[in-house]
């Protein structure tokens, strides 16, 4: 099966719950074979949740969620040693972190500390739980909710954690036409309840490595990282995008280019998915852009529309 036609298999199944959203599907899709992390920002009910279980129930792999609440512990987490009275023995506890798939559900209203015990797990696929490490199963993928228009009880995700999602996209509001086929099949039991697996963490795992084998040439090598500097460059950003930031953009071109059926990553590949991966690294020096997702993108795209892209020739 080559990587095409398991992103069709994947995406017709999550279509049936997610109406008239394909190409959202196809970058949370991509950003799975790029074994990155997904960001999902929009306000209350546009599908972000759903969106993300529909994923998970799409493979057959072991899935986890999370309701993050300003009470919420590290220890939730991640898990904990506790004493067994029976066997006189310290056991641990895994926490929901031991997972395939890790739904994180408004990952914003957790207090920093909390957000924090995600940091190693998301980069290095590894938790430090009293002073002992644990693997994390493979393949760890975390799809995080947030809500960007209510700020009471909430704490802003950091650089750090932000620089650790591969991704981050906003769903929006669907068009009429799809608004009327949510409306026909909303029914007391959701349509998400009938979804079933297509495919397994062994052949995802397969998918990835197939997606890692796509080549990119010198000269989209160079574009990427031309688009790299532009952000670092700029007068009007305080903070442009970091290294990860670049190799993150290089993997979604590389996924985007299998996608479409290629063996190699073309400029117009790297053009499509830098706002996607670049727009939640970049900091503003204006304060009223600073935290706009749409403003942001708007930067990366004029950044990019200033830089050359390369040609046969070049």
């Amino acid at each position: 099966m080559t990587v095409q036609e398991y992103a069709v298999k994947l995406r017709e199944n999550v279509s049936k719950v997610i109406k008239g959203k394909e190409d959202k599907i196809d970058l949370v899709i991509m950003a799975m074979l790029c074994g990155g992390h997904v960001l999902l920002e929009d306000v209350p009910g546009t599908g972000k949740t759903v969106l993300a279980k529909a994923i998970a129930k799409s493979i057959d792999a072991k899935f986890s969620r999370i309701q993050f609440t300003p009470d919420l512990l590290p220890s939730d987490i991640t898990g904990i040693h506790f004493f067994n009275m029976k066997e006189q023995e310290f056991i641990f506890r895994e926490g929901p972190i031991f997972a395939n798939i890790l739904l994180a559900d408004e990952i914003n209203r957790a207090t920093p500390r909390t957000q924090s015990a995600l940091l190693q797990c998301m980069e290095e696929k590894q938790a430090s739980i009293d002073n002992e490490l644990f693997d994390l199963p493979a393949p760890f993928l975390v799809l995080a909710t947030e809500n960007p228009v209510e700020t009471a009880g909430t704490y802003p995700l950091p650089e750090a954690q932000l620089d650790r999602f591969i991704i981050k996209l906003s769903l929006g509001y669907s068009d009429r036409d799809s608004e009327m086929n949510i409306l026909d099949n909303a029914k007391t039991v959701h349509p998400i309840e009938a979804l079933t697996p297509v495919t397994d963490t062994e052949e995802l795992i397969a998918m990835i490595k197939a997606v890692d084998e796509i080549k990119v040439n010198e000269a989209v090598r160079g574009y990427i990282a031309d688009i790299g500097i532009a952000t670092r460059t700029n007068s009007n950003l305080k903070l442009g995008v970091s290294t990860r930031g670049l190799i993150a953009l290089k993997r979604m071109s590389q996924a985007r280019a299998a996608l479409r059926g290629r063996d190699y990553v073309t400029p117009e590949d790297v053009k499509i998915v830098s706002p996607y991966v670049c727009a939640h690294r970049i900091i503003s020096r204006s304060t009223v852009m600073r935290d706009g997702t749409d403003a942001k993108i708007d930067i990366v795209n004029k950044l990019i529309d200033d830089i050359p892209v390369p040609t046969e020739n070049i």
